[in-house]
């Protein structure tokens, strides 16, 4: 087993603590999750990033249950899907995902996407304070949120979410957003942090991975964590597991992350925040 001693967290801004790097389980099969899982906590991961739209909450629930590992050093994010933004809708749909679980609580809970066409997000928000207040979720947050949509909830409520969970990756770095973010004290986790493994095949990143014999998928996966961000890199295979969690033994350099800095093109492989209207 790999130790995680090492694995650095980030204090967030109600003064929790969240491991920098996690594992995702995005389209991992429901079949596979508990196995999938399982590999991953016995590699040494201790951060679980799932959803509801995903279909594998309850395969992520077993694997914690036969890992044996004590709850408290475990660290689970679930999210609300788009169809449940309204109060009722949306406390059912947190109760299902405990139950899918079997968790008592869940350490962070975001909102998945705005769907701000439909005008219910900031009602989401409300919901989602209501549930904090009970302690069935100790942080909460949003995912795929732009500034205009952070600003909504600012204008009606108190609480500013800890983290906001977006596309992020060489290509698509978002400054406006992160910009943002770090105004207020958000703390930014990028999913696709490899871009949904469309590596920059570049020589000057090779170069960087030659230097210290890692990959060029690792040292990408080390320039967010040297940057602040938090990561959940997904994979199947066990081998893959263990060579997203071995970036934990160097560092780059001011140099090496402005090469990876300057590759931002806009280019995004999911939807827009802006647009994106599914439920």
């Amino acid at each position: 087993m790999t130790s995680t001693s090492t694995v650095p967290t980030v204090t967030l801004n109600d003064g929790t603590e969240i491991p920098q790097l996690g594992f995702g389980v995005f389209q991992v099969e429901p079949e596979r999750t508990q196995e999938v899982v399982e590999s991953a906590l016995e590699i040494g991961y201790r951060h679980i990033d799932t959803a509801a739209i995903y279909g594998n909450e309850k395969g992520v629930g077993r694997a914690i249950a036969a890992s044996g590992i004590p709850r408290e050093e475990l660290y689970v994010t679930t999210k609300l899907w788009n169809a449940n933004h309204k109060r009722d809708r949306a406390l059912a749909a947190f109760d299902a995902s405990m139950e899918k679980l079997g968790l008592d609580y869940v350490d962070l809970y975001l909102i998945h996407w705005p769907v701000p066409m439909y005008g219910e997000y900031v009602e989401a928000w409300k919901t989602l304070e209501e549930i904090l207040a009970t302690g069935r979720t100790k942080t909460i947050g949003v995912s795929n949120f732009l500034p205009e949509h952070l600003q909504a909830l600012f204008d009606a409520s108190d609480v500013v979410p800890a983290v906001n969970q977006i596309e992020l990756h060489p290509e698509l770095q978002q400054r406006d957003v992160v910009d943002f973010c770090a105004q207020h004290g958000i703390a930014i986790e990028a999913w696709s942090p490899l871009a949904s493994g469309q590596i920059v095949d570049r020589e000057d990143v090779a170069a960087i991975a030659r230097k210290y014999g890692k990959t060029p998928a690792q040292v990408t996966l080390r320039w967010h964590l040297d940057e602040g961000r938090i990561i959940f890199p997904k994979s199947n295979d066990p081998g893959r597991q263990r060579e997203n969690f071995e970036i934990l033994d160097f560092s780059l350099t001011p140099e090496e992350l402005a090469v990876f800095d300057a590759l931002d093109s806009g280019r995004r492989v999911g939807a827009d925040p802006a647009t994106a209207s599914f439920r």
